[in-house]
């Protein structure tokens, strides 16, 4: 309505222009010509009245490309709305078609396991997915199938193997599957890594192997949390040729594997001389997780690793699992570190109290302006029991030194 208007305003103007220009030109010619004898009016057709609005002039032929311009719009409008009413409705109708069939696809397969004589059900299931979309849906639902089966308590080994001999034989979804890792788009890359990674297929381990150099970030992981699942020799083994950052998320996701699935646990002692050492912070947080105790001496190499992240992480590690044995290692590259380090030092040495640090702990509380260190120095003084509260006392007593707030403060019960 609103080009509508426009047209009809700028029609009415181009009617008024040649028709004042007609009689400007007319007085003209009578000023210069002699009066000629009126000739009889001639009745102009409609076609000629519009054929005069558009004669070739400068302002109409910028009126005629802009009314050209509308016209064009406004049809392109009409296309696109009709373009978009349609699509809406193909939509729509695609998934209703796919609930239809999600459902159809859950009965099928629940009779597939629970039936017999699962031949007819099988041949029914292949009937149904013969198009590349109806198989698509299938392939989600065995997925989720299979997902939920591996999640929950109990898991029926024999149904999972039913499960993957149907996608396997019967309907051979793992070619789908494989068709994928080939694509030039990555997400659906990762798809397929997912698909064979829950149906057990290690077929594809050497192609996924080399998502592990890829730039894309998801990618990368995607093949990892796969390989942990399908490298039953070795499911850790990537971490050997990791060259890129091993992001947290991507650990989270390794421990969830890990825990959720049962993997066993490999002795992670093998990976803190990598030369990553994202993967070294990994495998020493890996190292507290599952209390691998028996890792001390490669702990003690991380204390001097030339990275401040490892040897910080190092330092938790030893507190965490009480790795009395790191006591001089640690008192030895106390002067050497950062504030942040020697905060996570003395921190260590709270959670392992022993007599032998009473001393260096002593030594701490009495040098160190820094409030925080004192506390926690005075903390991990007072967890040594009987003896540590008497050496307490006995500072708090002394005159050398106003200690009185900070062990006042420590050994407030109502504080701790």
């Amino acid at each position: 309505m609103k080009y509508a208007r426009k047209l009809v305003l700028i029609l009415m103007l181009l009617n008024f222009l040649p028709t004042v220009r007609s009689h400007q030109q007319q007085e003209s010619i009578e000023q210069i010509q002699p009066v000629e004898v009126p000739r009889a009016p001639q009745s102009k057709t409609v076609l000629q009245k519009w054929w005069a609005i558009f004669e070739d002039n400068e302002y109409v032929r910028v009126i005629r490309v802009l009314i050209v311009v509308i016209l064009l719009s406004i049809v392109c409008m009409v296309i696109l709305l009709i373009w978009i009413l349609v699509n809406r409705k193909r939509m729509k109708a695609r998934e209703i078609e796919t609930q239809r069939l999600t459902e159809e696809f859950e009965g099928l397969l629940f009779d597939y396991l629970t039936s017999d004589r699962p031949e007819p059900v099988y041949k029914k299931i292949a009937r149904t997915a013969l198009s590349d979309s109806n198989r698509e849906i299938l392939i989600n639902q065995i997925r989720e199938l299979s997902k939920s089966m591996t999640m929950s308590a109990g898991v029926n080994e024999k149904a999972r193997e039913q499960l993957r001999y149907l996608y396997t034989h019967h309907l051979h979804l793992d070619q789908d599957s494989m068709r994928k890792l080939y694509s030039p788009k990555w997400h659906i890359q990762v798809k397929g890594f997912r698909e064979l990674a829950f149906m057990d297929i290690t077929d594809a381990n050497n192609k996924i192997r080399k998502a592990l150099t890829s730039n894309n970030n998801i990618l990368r992981m995607e093949a990892q949390l796969a390989l942990v699942r399908l490298n039953k020799d070795d499911p850790f083994g990537f971490l050997d040729h990791l060259t890129f950052p091993f992001t947290l998320w991507e650990q989270l996701n390794i421990y969830e594997l890990i825990a959720i699935h049962n993997l066993p646990v490999p002795q992670f002692s093998r990976w803190t001389g990598s030369s990553n050492k994202t993967v070294v912070i990994f495998a020493l947080r890996m190292i507290q997780v599952f209390k691998q105790r028996q890792a001390v001496a490669q702990v003690v190499e991380c204390l001097e690793h030339p990275d401040k992240d490892v040897r910080s992480t190092a330092i938790f590690v030893c507190g965490e699992i009480q790795l009395r044995e790191t006591f001089v290692y640690l008192k030895h590259m106390y002067k050497n570190e950062d504030y942040d380090n020697c905060l996570a030092i003395v921190l260590a040495l709270g959670k392992m109290p022993d007599e032998s640090m009473l001393n260096f702990l002593k030594l701490v509380l009495d040098k160190e302006d820094d409030v925080l260190l004192q506390i926690e120095a005075a903390k991990a003084i007072s967890r040594m029991g009987e003896i540590g509260v008497s050496a307490l006392v006995k500072l708090m007593k002394s005159e050398y030194k106003n200690y009185q707030i900070i062990i006042r403060h420590v050994l407030d019960k109502r504080i701790f």
